[in-house]
């Protein structure tokens, strides 16, 4: 089953996610079919915190990926901003 989860990226104390589609079976780090956005947590100033690409995003879910919980509550984030 594919699914749409964070993939934890940056360095000691500074978090970064990218939302990558992946096969659920997959370690959370490993290999992934697409990038479709990432999340920066402890953004600050003028950082973007949050970037998706919603057209990605739309087809992968047609397709039948299933986003984690997280990410769900990120692209309803997302959706909210971006309207």
């Amino acid at each position: 089953m594919l699914t749409i989860r964070l993939a934890l990226g940056g360095s000691k104390k500074r978090p970064f996610y990218h939302l990558t589609v992946t096969d659920s079976r997959n370690p959370r780090d490993g290999s992934h079919k697409e990038q479709v956005g990432f999340f920066n947590p402890v953004a600050r100033g003028q950082e973007v915190r949050l970037s998706v690409n919603q057209e990605r995003v739309a087809y992968w879910l047609s397709v039948g990926a299933q986003p984690s919980e997280r990410v769900a509550k990120l692209l309803k984030d997302s959706a909210k901003a971006a309207a």
